[in-house]
C-alpha cells in the first residue's frame, strides 16, 4: 500500500490540484493523509485520513509519519509531499527501483545555496525503515556551514545508521526562476513558496498581501528586518518578492487551466 502525507497551512489553493495529479499519475492505489491547519472542514473530503494539525511543519510531518506507520504494514511505502508539490509522472515505479539499493528517496535542493539534506517536498521510504530510524523531519543537525532546516536531523539519522539515500535533483531544462517551479527526477513538480510570500493584486485584492495571516512573530520578524537591514537592501528584497509573486501567480493560473503546464519546464 502507498500512504501519502501532505500538509496544507491556511491556504486551500493546492488541495484539489494536488489530489487531481495524484489520481492521474500514481500507478498504485494510495491512501492520502492530510494535516489541515486553518483550512475549512469542507476540504477534508479530498483526503482519506485527516490528522490533528499540531506544531510546526516538521512536527506535523512527524505526526503524519507516525500515523501512517501505525495504520499500515512494514513494507508499505510512505510518501511525504509538500502541499504545493505533486507528481507529473508516475513516482512510484522509479521510487521502488531506487529503494532496492537505498533506504530512502527524496528531493535534494542543491540549488538552494547547496542544501544537501533530504527535503520533504517529495520523499519515499518504507514504513519499517521510517519506524526503525526513527524518522524525524526536525531541523537541528547542521548540513552546511552551521545551517540547518527541515530534514537536517533525518540526514544525520541516516548517516548514523550507515544508510544511503537517493537524491532526486532538479531536472528542469527551462528555469523561469532559480528556486521556484522545480521539477525533480522528472517525476515531481514543486511550485515553491506556495504557502508563504506575497499575493499580487487581483481576485479582489488591490495591493500585494501576505499569503499567511499576520502573527505577532511574523510582525516582529518584519520589524527586526526593517530595523537591521539597510533601506536599499530592504527595498531590493521587497521588489524581488513582488516580482516573484507576480510570476508565481501567473504559473498558478496556468496550472488551473492547463493539465500539462509542466511541459514548459521540460521543453
Amino acid at each position: 500500500m502507498i500512504r501519502i502525507a501532505t500538509a496544507h497551512h491556511h491556504n486551500t489553493d493546492w488541495i484539489e490540484i494536488q489530489r487531481r495529479y495524484l489520481d492521474r499519475f500514481c500507478s498504485e492505489p494510495f491512501v492520502l493523509y492530510g494535516s489541515l491547519e486553518g483550512v475549512d472542514a469542507e476540504y477534508e473530503r479530498h483526503f482519506d485520513v485527516v490528522v490533528p494539525s499540531l506544531g510546526n511543519h516538521a512536527g506535523k510531518l512527524n505526526l503524519l509519519g507516525r500515523v501512517m506507520v501505525d495504520d499500515g504494514e512494514p513494507d508499505d511505502l510512505l510518501v511525504f509531499l509538500d502541499g504545493d508539490a505533486f507528481p507529473i509522472a508516475d513516482p512510484i515505479a522509479p521510487a521502488r527501483r531506487l529503494l532496492a539499493d537505498h533506504a530512502l528517496v527524496a528531493v535534494q535542493r542543491l540549488e538552494n545555496h547547496g542544501d544537501s539534506q533530504p527535503h520533504p517536498c517529495f520523499c519515499v521510504v518504507r514504513a519499517d525503515t521510517w519506524s526503525n530510524l526513527p524518522g524525524d523531519w526536525s531541523s537541528g543537525h547542521p548540513f552546511r556551514d552551521g545551517r540547518t532546516d527541515v530534514g537536517g536531523n533525518l540526514a544525520w539519522l541516516l548517516d548514523r545508521a550507515g544508510l544511503t539515500w537517493a537524491p532526486l535533483l532538479r531536472s528542469n531544462t527551462v528555469d523561469l526562476h532559480p528556486l521556484l517551479f522545480g521539477i525533480y527526477g522528472g517525476v515531481v513538480y514543486h511550485h515553491g513558496a506556495g504557502f508563504r510570500g506575497m499575493k499580487p493584486p487581483g481576485q479582489g485584492r488591490t495591493k500585494f498581501e501576505p499569503k499567511l495571516p499576520q502573527t505577532t512573530q511574523s510582525q516582529a520578524a518584519m520589524e527586526k528586518m526593517q530595523k537591521n537591514v539597510p533601506k536599499e537592501r530592504l527595498d531590493a528584497i521587497i521588489a524581488q518578492a513582488m516580482e516573484d509573486a507576480v510570476l508565481s501567480d501567473r504559473i498558478y493560473q496556468q496550472i488551473l487551466t492547463d493539465p500539462d503546464f509542466y511541459r514548459q519546464f521540460l521543453a
